[in-house]
């Protein structure tokens, strides 16, 4: 019998959620995109990640939870729309396309500028509009995704989201000050492109297969995160099963890093395109 994955608070929403979770841009590009969510489900990794603007994604999904039903699975989507008629509309697309009756937690999708920031906020702007999801029992938890750290520091001392997605890596340490501030906040926080995103990874693999790759593997990379006790759950991205089950396989051996480790790490990745 598998041990079971290491679950962890999303902030103060009183949910636990296995601290490997599923990122699924990428997922319906496969073949074998349903057999990757199956697996994952399997697995016990129940934060499944999407968004209205990840081409197939939501579909697969509804594909999935019409096969085997919602049980074990969080699910995650994002609205990239700025107004709150857009975001109730997205909010029902999405509803339908996962053919589920609520959505447990629904982003604004990376709002990266001041002026993005100050439209979702607005009056009538998409805040507003999920608020209004939120009370009609559509969804349960509001979150914010970002790749800009100011908004991200906004967004958590703002007291409007549940929960907030950043990058965090060996790759891109300058957001750990900000999982920090989340947590005393009781923000969660979902970190994305945990392994470094699509390209390095593929290139990882390849040194891997030559023997080159020193530490800098997405098993290493994948622990580094893990190791921050402020981060809710990492959602790597994955097309298929083995994937997944190498990802699994890494929570669960249960060895976080120590501050050298960690170090050694982001000097590997520092120097990633040195040469």
């Amino acid at each position: 019998m598998m041990d079971a994955l290491k679950r962890r608070p999303l902030g103060a929403t009183g949910v636990d959620v296995a601290e490997l979770g599923l990122g699924a841009m990428d997922t319906p590009t496969s073949p074998e995109g349903a057999a990757t969510l199956r697996t994952a489900l399997d697995l016990g990794i129940e934060f499944i990640d999407t968004a209205r603007d990840y081409a197939g994604s939501e579909l697969l999904i509804g594909g999935v939870m019409r096969e085997r039903g919602r049980t074990g699975a969080f699910l995650a989507s994002k609205t990239f729309s700025r107004t709150a008629s857009g975001a109730q509309w997205d909010v029902d697309r999405s509803l339908r396309a996962m053919s589920v009756e609520s959505i447990d937690l629904y982003q604004l999708h990376d709002v990266r500028t001041p002026e993005d920031w100050r439209a979702v906020m607005a009056e009538g702007g998409a805040l507003e509009g999920l608020q209004v999801a939120r009370y009609r029992g559509l969804i349960r938890h509001i979150g914010l995704s970002t790749h800009t750290l100011d908004i991200g520091r906004e967004a958590i001392l703002s007291g409007e989201f549940a929960t907030v997605m950043l990058e965090y890596s060996a790759f891109y340490p300058e957001s750990a000050p900000l999982l920090e501030l989340a947590a005393e906040r009781g923000v969660g926080v979902i970190v994305m492109r945990p392994v470094g995103g699509s390209g390095r990874t593929s290139i990882m693999r390849r040194s891997i297969e030559h023997g080159t790759a020193g530490i800098l593997t997405p098993a290493n990379l994948l622990r580094y995160v893990l190791s921050n006790p402020a981060v809710s759950v990492a959602i790597p991205g994955a097309r298929f099963p083995a994937r997944v089950i190498e990802n699994a396989a890494t929570a669960r051996s249960g060895e976080p890093m120590d501050d050298r480790e960690r170090r050694e790490l982001e000097t590997a990745a520092a120097a990633f395109y040195g040469d």
